[in-house]
């Protein structure tokens, strides 16, 4: 196209956790989404750290490789009152944003608040809203767990602000 976009977008989403990690991938083709795969990726608490931080990698770079995403989107994380389990839940996040990057595809982040805005119309929505609306928006969506259904959330929210960018690049 000539605005540099592509017709068909494929964004995998990404909700980062240590213990589970959301993942979810559609097809966005103009105002049209499509819901391709989604998922979990689980690491066994019982091993050491670097050891769930490699499977962690592990199991992102071969989602990427059988889905092939264009683009990624993973959401921030809020602070906990844990300070411990906010260092652990920051380097699975930088395993989240470097996958990704390491296979040469952008990533964009996006606060809860601007995923709920964009799939909800609220940015302080309830889980179950954001569930809800996900299964409206990707008809034939039914993601078995809520970390699933919020990862497919952020692509839902990358491919929103994708087509507005895509617009405004357009208008006169």
């Amino acid at each position: 196209m000539p605005d540099g976009f592509p017709r068909r977008l494929r964004v995998l989403g990404l909700d980062p956790g240590l213990g589970v990690t959301g993942w979810g991938v559609i097809e966005a083709k103009a105002n049209r989404l499509r819901h391709v795969a989604d998922g979990v990726v689980e690491t066994d608490a019982a091993l050491a750290l670097p050891a769930r931080l490699a499977a962690l990698h592990g199991a992102l770079a071969g989602l990427i490789a059988t889905w092939r995403p264009d683009e990624a989107a993973v959401e921030e994380t809020f602070v906990n009152r844990n300070p411990l389990s906010t260092l652990k839940l920051g380097q699975a996040r930088g395993v989240v944003l470097l996958a990704p990057a390491l296979a040469g595809i952008p990533v964009a982040e996006y606060q809860a608040t601007a995923v709920k805005r964009a799939v909800v119309g609220q940015g302080h929505a309830q889980k179950q809203q954001v569930q809800a609306m996900v299964r409206i928006l990707l008809p034939g969506a039914a993601p078995g767990r809520a970390d699933a259904a919020d990862a497919l959330a952020v692509a839902i929210c990358h491919a929103h602000h994708r087509a507005t960018a895509a617009r405004l690049l357009r208008a006169p």
